[in-house]
């Protein structure tokens, strides 16, 4: 994992806005006690959550779309680590483990890739890499019988998010097979053809390699996928959709309806929690719509999930706080940590409650 920067608790608290007689998470999140032995590291570490970034483009590049997703992590993360700790959220149960850097990929694309097909064939080629490096990751982290937390990046990671995770949790003893579910709330199923590594067909791979049993796509628009794409879906009993005009639209069931769909479909094994956040209206990503739900009803969904399925793992994709086109919007960073806190204080009422 040449590309992964993992943090020292002097990185954290350079985020960190100290202030007297207040504890920010900044404070309280554990780092890795030895980055020369992540698999100790993390077996020795009481946390329940360990949360990474994944902050690249080229997937989104390598599927056409706009360049910009590399650069939600840093505010996300200044955003995050300044949260309150306190009762509902202490902080002690999350583990930081640091982001993936691949920008010496991108400078060598630049510098030697000629024309836009040659340029995207480079980006579905760089792909392999991420896949491989997150991969391993994810396996170490589950096989720990921990729940990673994945803030990307293109739409791209989902597929050694699940490959990983399905490994990891099945060393574990957790699950008989090395496969599990997900649930995807996004405006696109990303699961085109296998032309190559990209941000639209992560679930198509995880499928055919035999890593995805079930997956259930949330709020997919009408408008946005392909009729070939449709056709096999329709015809696979392994795959469900409610798309976003059957909700909003036509009104034939309410939004919490069809999250509790989507975890009852997927409620047979461990299930990945992704949510795309080109489905949130107005919200900067790769593939931004006016169209789409509100920012609340993207935390509804992490929350209910959370309680109401068994997550393999969180993955937060396609934000962004500039576009390769100058549009700029800061609050994404703060949006996203709305998200994975709600995400784990559910996890943590559910627990609770079962007890």
């Amino acid at each position: 994992m040449q590309h992964l920067k993992i943090y020292n608790k002097q990185d954290v608290l350079s985020l960190t806005k100290l202030r007297r007689f207040e504890t920010k998470l900044g404070e309280r999140v554990q780092i890795i006690d030895n980055a020369d032995d992540l698999v100790k590291s993390l077996d020795s570490s009481d946390a329940h959550y360990v949360l990474f970034g994944i902050p690249e483009d080229l997937g989104a590049k390598g599927n056409y779309g706009l360049g910009g997703t590399d650069t939600l992590w840093v505010p996300f993360l200044q955003s995050f680590l300044n949260i309150q700790s306190n009762a509902f959220l202490d902080g002690t149960e999350i583990l930081l483990l640091g982001h993936f850097d691949f920008g010496d990929i991108q400078y060598l694309i630049d510098k030697t890739a000629k024309g836009e097909e040659e340029k995207i064939e480079a980006y579905r080629h760089a792909v392999n890499t991420i896949d491989d490096e997150v991969e391993h990751i994810v396996k170490l982290i589950t096989a720990s019988k921990k729940i990673p937390l994945a803030v990307g990046g293109g739409h791209n990671n989902s597929y050694p998010l699940i490959k990983g995770a399905a490994k990891g949790w099945h060393q574990a003893g957790v699950i008989p097979l090395p496969q599990i579910n997900c649930i995807n709330l996004d405006a696109h199923a990303d699961y085109r053809a296998m032309e190559g590594r990209h941000s639209g067909n992560a679930f198509r791979y995880a499928e055919e390699d035999g890593y995805l049993q079930k997956y259930c796509v949330i709020c997919l628009h009408e408008n946005y996928i392909p009729q070939n794409v449709w056709i096999d879906i329709v015809n696979n009993p392994f795959i469900d959709v409610i798309t976003h005009e059957d909700i909003f639209v036509h009104e034939k069931r309410t939004f919490l309806q069809a999250v509790a769909h989507a975890t009852g479909f997927t409620e047979d094994s461990m299930t990945g929690i992704d949510l795309d956040l080109d489905c949130i209206q107005n919200a900067l990503s790769s593939a931004m719509t006016p169209v789409g739900i509100l920012p609340r009803n993207a935390r509804q969904y992490v929350s209910f999930t959370a309680a109401d399925s068994k997550p393999a793992y969180l993955h937060i994709c396609e934000g962004a706080t500039q576009l390769a086109d100058g549009r700029m919007d800061a609050t994404n960073g703060k949006l996203i940590s709305y998200l994975v806190s709600d995400f784990i204080k559910s996890r943590s009422e559910f627990s609770n409650n079962s007890k």
